[in-house]
């Protein structure tokens, strides 16, 4: 019985970690969406604002994206109940997306941010694995 109060711990910590990552990258992409609107930058004749907003749109998309990821493990943590159907499928890929973002961030980014990268991949995986799948009804 041990193993349940573990898995909850897992799940609240990976939900945390999500939540913490959400609010980064939000972050980021909305002070590189002002740098380039105050810098009136152009890439291959795009509108300076488009990009401002390309990048502020793409803030709420991956902070939603994570949020909601979050919101799920903070659920499985309360209820202590295993993720089900489209949930499940959200936290797969999930972990896939930390996982390419992984391998990409060494080259683009350093060491550091593959670390974080595969730990926050660790803790979904880790949730994922001790909820297991849901069991058959006979």
């Amino acid at each position: 019985m041990k193993r349940l109060g573990h898995r909850r711990t897992v799940a609240a910590a990976a939900a945390l970690a999500l939540t913490l990552e959400a609010v980064v990258l939000v972050l980021v992409n909305l002070f590189l969406g002002k740098v380039v609107d105050a810098q009136d930058m152009s890439l291959a004749g795009i509108d300076p604002r488009a990009m401002t907003v390309s990048a502020w749109i793409g803030a709420a998309l991956i902070g939603g994206y994570l949020a909601g990821c979050a919101l799920i493990l903070a659920r499985s943590a309360v209820r202590d109940k295993s993720p089900l159907g489209f949930f499940r499928i959200v936290l797969i890929s999930c972990a896939v997306v930390h996982g390419l973002l992984g391998a990409f961030s060494i080259g683009l980014v350093g060491w550091t941010a593959f670390l974080v990268m595969m730990a926050v991949l660790g803790l979904i995986v880790w949730s994922l694995t001790w909820y297991g799948a849901p069991a058959q009804a006979h």
